[in-house]
């Protein structure tokens, strides 16, 4: 900049390090515990890192009131404990929304109580510092002990780029020290720097509520004058001190959110001096917020100057040459398309053995405790509830581990971003990005993974739009539903050939409706309730590497242990609730008269009464019985009215109330229904030939026509395919939202829509069909 009243400060000369970092730094006692705050860039490496130093000493919750991700994780070294905290990936400290919000929270302490971290752990790419370091910057301004990770060391060699490290750690006074996170290779020498920083205070910066010292600040003078008369305005008027730093982003912020955040009961006068301000700045050459980029970038530029050195003339990297195929618009989109296809079928190829095997194991322990308990309602609770519902989710486990496998995979070996530039064009269309699409197709397997997979969205708008049209997209706990009835009641017919049959083809087709309701509900959502441009999509594209085992199976093993524990109980708790309801009242009397009307209608066939009496022919009318009579199966009849418009009767509602909690408990419940089977067991495998059979034979109780027919069995299909029965899919909208509201809007829009879809769908086939 030329304007004499906006200079850039220019950073002291060197003084031999470690003699400039201890003249500003008090040695003190460690605290018990030292509390590091990891902050870097996406793609940086900062999720390995904070791996290689946590192991599986982590936790994962949500910062209260955001939908921001709180990871924490625990270490100890040379008999000291540290706190890790792994903020989310960021290119700026500058929070324009709650969730960004929060990493600035964090780092002041102005979040849960908390005071400020001891350290600050900075995660750099030594392939890109004149990029990370703008983010070093900033979290220099802060005034916290720091120290610098200088992690790809190697991919900086590969391309020639050299570092002179101790230059670096006296240009910014604070140690700096080289790893290789996916390699664990200076790991011990950073856990002893991070040791040693938390020794150290900077007493200038803590005494001026967050103001680093001088040469941390690279603004021009005008700007810190204007700074300080803010701070000394705001703080005349609010009990809380506020942070010199969050004043700065004030002055800075130029999407007003900060204004509200912070100004509180000054906001009309406290604007009117910010627009003041601001205008003052830009009269003296340094408009907002642009004074930061060319003020940062411009330190950035007389640090690196002389310390770090890189080719004149760029030379193609492997990472080039291999994203000159899998970027490409022709080649670049069949790699894609052979990549998902083989996750995707490995979702199903490679899990079935491992589901197996549960199944089977679910399925022993239901028989052991069956034999070993009396029959009533306590076996019944213990088999069908407890074991069905364990047996639910656990049954799924394998295709959640093999697909945060793949995405891990993927992930870390610098793939996936190449995923998402492939996808952008498609998913602007609707007003979403190129990060929705691995979420979506991940919720194909199941929508609590896809759902999870979202946090990798920046934007708060897109990735909370992604997470309302995940259920959408057909599950695999839909697919049972879908081969009964299309088995039935979908003629087997065959074309060209033989090639195409009818049969697959609406199979596919009930995967496609849900794929194009969400597109259209996703258009809907950015045009109203998530209204805003569609963010640009800038996207770094990190270089190719070799996953790191170890961080992989980490990843695994964290995504499986939260399905299990979040997505998990839940499902668990209403299966329990849903046994309970088809249960009781067990009313014996009630069951003794229908068996004997039964018997009565048959008394003029020898052969069919013959039938009737077998044991158990009994057993399972005892049981259809019993579930008519109970609270479900009378909410059923109560809903007949609603769902008779949609060629169902009441067995059919108590089947599909049964399943809001859980798709898969559908199956169990038509077997019980039809006498298949006395137990309502979520786990198990009903016998599918003869649910075709009871259900082709099935008959309305005042006409005596047949239930179900081809248009009845679409509309059926369709309820499923876009209703929102997963109570598992609500609980985890609601964790990674941190509301209510969402999952409800969910819950209620689905099930307007599946039943609409319904409606339409039956409506139409009996016209067309009749």
């Amino acid at each position: 900049m030329q304007d004499a009243g906006c200079r850039v400060f220019v950073p002291a000369p060197c003084i031999p390090y470690p003699a400039s970092f201890l003249t500003a730094m008090t040695t003190i006692t460690p605290p018990a515990t030292i509390r590091v705050a990891l902050v870097g860039n996406p793609n940086t490496g900062k999720s390995t890192l904070f791996t290689a130093l946590a192991g599986v000493r982590q936790r994962v919750g949500n910062y209260p009131g955001v939908t921001v991700e709180k990871k924490t994780g625990h270490l100890r070294h040379a008999g000291q404990r540290f706190e890790l905290i792994d903020l989310p990936g960021t290119y700026s400290l500058a929070p324009r929304s709650p969730d960004e919000m929060v990493t600035v929270d964090v780092l002041l302490g102005r979040r849960d109580n908390a005071e400020p971290p001891d350290v600050v752990l900075s995660i750099v790419d030594a392939s890109n510092l004149e990029r990370n370091l703008f983010l070093v910057s900033q979290v220099l301004s802060l005034g916290v002990p720091t120290v610098v990770a200088l992690n790809m060391t190697d991919l900086a060699r590969d391309r020639q780029v050299e570092i002179n490290v101790d230059a670096l750690a006296q240009r910014l006074g604070v140690p700096v020290v080289e790893i290789q996170a996916n390699r664990r290779i200076g790991i011990d020498s950073l856990k002893q720097a991070l040791a040693q920083a938390a020794c150290r205070s900077a007493p200038s910066s803590r005494s001026s509520g967050g103001l680093a010292p001088k040469h941390h600040n690279p603004f021009p003078d005008i700007f810190q004058q204007h700074a300080r008369e803010l701070s000394q305005w705001l703080n005349d008027r609010q009990t809380e001190t506020l942070p010199h730093f969050l004043i700065e982003r004030l002055l800075l912020d130029g999407d007003g959110y900060l204004e509200g955040e912070l100004l509180n009961g000054a906001a009309t006068e406290g604007a009117a001096k910010l627009r003041a301000a601001r205008e003052s700045l830009a009269a003296a050459g340094c408009p907002t917020p642009a004074v930061e980029a060319l003020a940062r970038y411009d330190w950035v530029a007389r640090v690196l100057d002389g310390v770090a050195r890189r080719p004149d003339d760029h030379q193609p990297t492997t990472s080039d040459r291999i994203d000159a195929v899998l970027t490409h618009k022709l080649w670049g989109t069949f790699v894609f398309a052979a990549t998902m296809a083989v996750l995707f079928s490995s979702i199903f190829i490679f899990a079935v053995p491992l589901m197996d095997v549960i199944d089977g194991a679910v399925g022993s322990l239901a028989g052991l405790v069956k034999t070993a308990m009396p029959e009533g309602a306590l076996r019944s609770l213990a088999v069908d509830g407890v074991i069905g519902g364990v047996g639910a989710v656990v049954i799924f486990l394998p295709q959640i581990l093999i697909l945060f496998l793949f995405i891990a995979l993927l992930e870390d070996c610098g793939y996936m971003a190449r995923a998402a530039f492939l996808m952008d064009r498609l998913m602007a269309g609707v007003g979403l990005s190129g990060k929705s699409f691995i979420p979506l197709l991940s919720s194909f397997a199941c929508a609590v993974p896809g759902i999870m997979a979202t946090r990798v969205i920046e934007n708060r708008r897109d990735r909370l739009a992604t997470i309302l049209i995940a259920p959408l997209m057909s599950c695999s706990a839909r697919l049972p539903v879908y081969v009964i009835l299309i088995g039935a009641f979908v003629p087997a017919e065959r074309y060209l050939g033989g090639v195409l049959g009818l049969q697959g083809l609406v199979l596919f087709a009930m995967y496609a409706v849900g794929a194009v309701v969400a597109i259209g509900v996703a258009w809907l959502l950015k045009k109203t309730l998530l209204r805003g441009e569609t963010p640009p999509f800038v996207l770094e594209l990190p270089s190719y590497k070799m996953p790191s085992l170890r961080t992989v199976s980490y990843r695994m093993a964290e995504r499986g242990w939260a399905f299990l524990a979040r997505a998990g109980t839940v499902i668990f708790a209403v299966t329990v609730v849903i046994w309970a309801l088809a249960y009781y009242p067990r009313s014996q009397e009630r069951v003794a008269a229908g068996i004997a009307a039964e018997r009565a209608e048959l008394a003029g066939d020898a052969a069919a009464l013959a039938d009737f009496n077998d044991p158990q022919n009994l057993d399972h009318l005892t049981a259809s019985l019993h579930q008519r009579y109970s609270l479900l199966g009378r909410a059923g009849q109560w809903i007949e009215p609603a769902v008779r418009p949609l060629g169902w009767d009441w067995r059919i509602g108590c089947a599909a109330i049964a399943s809001f909690p859980a798709r898969e408990v559908v199956m169990g419940v038509l077997g019980v229904i039809y006498h298949l089977g006395p137990e309502v067991d979520v786990g198990a495998e009903v016998d599918q030939s003869r649910l075709q059979e009871r259900l082709r034979a099935a008959r309305w109780d005042d006409t005596g026509q047949p239930v179900y027919n081809l248009p009845v069995a679409l509309s059926i299909m369709v309820f499923f395919a876009l209703c929102a029965q997963c109570a598992a899919t609500l609980a985890v909208i609601r964790r990674e939202t941190n509301s209510w509201r969402w999952p409800v809007f969910t819950f209620t829009y689905m099930t307007t829509l599946a039943y609409l879809g319904a409606l339409v769908t039956y409506q139409v086939g009996i016209h067309v069909f009749s």
